[in-house]
């Protein structure tokens, strides 16, 4: 039997789950073998207590997600005699006559955890025991009662975080929450400290919501505090989801009601919210990309084949923002690197930032004083090219050509017989670079983002003649310093910075078109952009966009037969004449917009000289030019065969350009819309804003027969 039940002298029975497969789930069979469970339970003779807990190395993973993404509107009818049998056995097992403990060995997650919440009382493990409802982050909600229970367990306040924005928590917040009640430090003092809380509290057998007289902790919503809270949730709540998003809305309603009805009606409006849901766009998107196409990545399916590989030592050329955030990263996850720079004043400086953040993360408790100086030590400054060959280098100088042609030539025999090298670009072609190399088989392109420390997505670029080896052992690098690679093949601006600069020519086609600059940073903002794209272009800097053209222009007549086709035209009428009119963003004291010392900041009155359009532009349409502008980029990538997956581009897209997550991805969005009305909707925009959003004939034909993220 899959749940494994032991009873011992003193009437304590244990349930071990241990279900088939890597992982305990919630669906049919978890259903049965409850069943099974509970009516024993009940039958058994002398219980004094339970406690439920695992044989896997997580506690409980949740609901079947394969299901969950395979229901439309002709099966989504029968969830419902699941989800009220489901919830009806859980509340079989809190009205237990004797105390239930959920002895939590490993991660709780959604369905997992609305079994713990079901317990009397919940005791996890130190470093393992990560509860949580994670569900909204796949545009459904917790269904098993997680969100009822909740909100009853620990209040409003505390409650509506938990159940709208899908936090982990490890296990000392979850305590400082109310959502576990004990800790202990290892497996071995589970069950034996779950077994001396039911000896302690024979009497605890009742949950607080079915005692008499039970009033919410902080009150229910009519409370003047909660009231205040109410009213302000769905305001902060728009603003996080930008309206785009219904699964944190209808978790916030049913939160919020549940303390206005009665414990069972409360679990039948979170059943219905949950069927609500299931068959959403928002939900198939988000399920398609954050669960099957990050499963995807971190199982390794777009690594080439090959053994593990681990480097022992690196080096990390060039000192400035980028190389010293690369080497932060290396020392953070144990990998000793050599900074070098010209001077090693310029290396120590680089190491400066290491020693930032190291300071920060102390002050915050993330960090004690000895683990700070340890990472610390596996920074070597230096502005010497004499030590010994390490497995990996990164050169990461200035994105100008003739200076990595050098340095590569220079530093090539750095990398030891089995290592590897690697240039940090964000749009220099990579087979170019590599001639440069003795060893262009060994060549790839790593493009990290900035702030290197915070973006977790490496766009790595292979180059014609990168060894598939190569790539391999590029990919195993980036995951052992905690980063997500998505792999691609070479191009003029690779993926990524391809389909960010139309997002920032886009914003400037508005402006030239005669739209207010206010009014197209709201669009970008309205479809879920983090920042609209002239406060990007001022972030970033006017003159280095300006900088990056003109060396893909240079790279144009020396690659005449490699020219760049991704053309910004807005951005050569607008953002370039700014440049030369002294305006280099913020950092040179302004560009898009003005700023004050007080640190606000207002449009440049003198954008005003580059609108050329006399007509209204629909907001409906604005929206749409930033979205469809970028997809179409992608579109062309995987057309082009610079990308290699549609969960690449999907996963790539959100984590390294912000694009908007509601929508699973740049290129997930097309299903999101429909292949056949996205396809009209771009003809459209193409006949009336220009050629830049027409679509070449086969590439949806590509679209329809690429392999699609699924549970496969």
């Amino acid at each position: 039997m899959a749940f494994h039940y032991d009873k011992d002298a003193a009437g304590i029975v244990t349930v071990t789950m241990d279900m088939e497969g890597p992982a305990n789930t919630m669906g049919p069979h978890s259903v049965a073998l409850m069943l099974d469970t509970l009516t024993r339970l009940e039958a058994e003779d002398g219980l004094t207590g339970v406690v439920i807990t695992s044989a896997k190395k997580t506690f409980f993973a949740g609901g079947d997600i394969n299901t969950i993404f395979a229901t439309d509107g002709d099966t989504v009818g029968q969830m419902m005699p699941f989800l009220i049998e489901n919830k009806g056995l859980l509340r079989r097992l809190e009205k237990l006559p004797v105390p239930v403990v959920a002895a939590i060995n490993g991660a709780a997650l959604g369905g997992g955890f609305e079994i713990c919440l079901a317990c009397n009382h919940r005791i996890a493990v130190a470093k393992a025991g990560i509860v949580g409802l994670p569900e909204v982050n796949l545009g459904i909600l917790p269904a098993a009662g997680g969100i009822v229970r909740t909100i009853a367990l620990i209040g409003l306040e505390r409650g509506l975080p938990v159940v709208t924005e899908g936090q982990q928590y490890a296990p000392d917040k979850a305590l400082k929450l109310g959502l576990i009640d004990q800790v202990v430090d290892s497996p071995d003092a589970l069950v034996p400290a779950a077994k001396a809380w039911i000896a302690a509290n024979p009497q605890a057998a009742v949950q607080p919501w079915d005692r008499p007289g039970f009033t919410y902790p902080g009150g229910n919503s009519e409370t003047p505090a909660n009231r205040m809270l109410i009213s302000l949730a769905p305001v902060l709540l728009h603003n996080r989801t930008r309206g785009r998003l219904p699964a944190p809305e209808v978790i916030l309603d049913i939160a919020v009601n549940s303390t206005r009805m009665g414990f069972e009606a409360a679990l039948v409006a979170e059943s219905r919210g949950f069927m609500k849901l299931v068959t959403s766009p928002e939900s198939k998107a988000a399920i398609t990309t954050f669960f099957f196409g990050m499963n995807q990545v971190r199982s390794g399916r777009f690594r080439p084949h090959g053994p593990a590989w681990t480097a022992e030592n690196s080096a990390v050329l060039g000192a400035g923002m980028m190389g010293a955030g690369i080497a932060w990263a290396h020392a953070a996850k144990g990998l000793p690197v050599h900074l070098r720079d010209t001077t090693l004043e310029n290396a120590a400086k680089g190491k400066g930032y290491s020693e930032s953040l190291a300071a920060q993360a102390v002050k915050r408790g993330r960090m004690t004083d000895e683990a700070a100086a340890t990472l610390l030590n596996r920074i070597t400054p230096t502005d010497r090219l004499d030590f010994a060959p390490v497995d990996i280098v990164v050169e990461a100088v200035f994105e100008d050509i003739p200076l990595k042609e050098r340095v590569i030539t220079e530093t090539f025999g750095l990398i030891s017989e089995t290592g590897i090298y690697g240039t940090n670009t964000s749009t220099l072609p990579i087979t170019e670079l590599a001639r440069a190399a003795p060893d262009p088989s060994r060549f790839i392109g790593i493009h990290f983002f900035s702030p290197v420390d915070k973006m977790q997505l490496v766009e790595l670029i292979a180059g014609e003649k990168t060894s598939e080896d190569t790539i391999r052992k590029a990919y195993d690098y980036c995951v052992q310093i905690g980063k997500i690679p998505i792999v691609i093949n070479d191009s003029r601006g690779f993926f990524t910075s391809r389909v960010f600069s139309t997002f920032l020519d886009e914003g400037q086609a508005l402006v030239h078109d005669g739209m207010a600059p206010a009014a197209v940073e709201r669009a970008a903002w309205k479809v879920g952009m983090p920042v609209g794209p002239l406060q990007v272009m001022d972030e970033v800097s006017l003159l280095l966009i300006k900088k990056v053209h003109d060396t893909n222009m240079d790279l144009d007549k020396r690659l005449p037969d490699n020219l760049y086709k991704t053309k910004n035209a807005f951005s050569e009428a607008i953002a370039f004449d700014m440049v030369a009119r002294g305006r280099g963003g913020r950092k040179y004291g302004g560009g898009f917009y003005d700023y004050a010392p007080d640190g606000s900041r207002s449009f440049w009155p003198g954008l005003a000289d580059y609108a050329r359009g006399n007509r209204p532009i629909p907001f409906e349409d604005a929206m749409d030019r930033i979205l469809y502008r970028q997809v179409i980029e992608a579109l062309r990538c995987l057309d082009e065969g610079v990308l290699r997956s549609e969960t690449e581009a999907n996963i790539g897209s959100i984590f390294a350009i912000g694009f908007p997550g509601w929508t699973g991805g740049v290129l997930q969005y097309v299903r999101f819309v429909g292949i056949d009305r996205f396809k009209a909707r771009a003809a459209e925009l193409a006949e009336q804003y220009g050629s830049r959003f027409a679509i070449a004939p086969g590439v949806f034909e590509k679209l329809r027969e690429s392999p699609r993220s699924t549970a496969a």
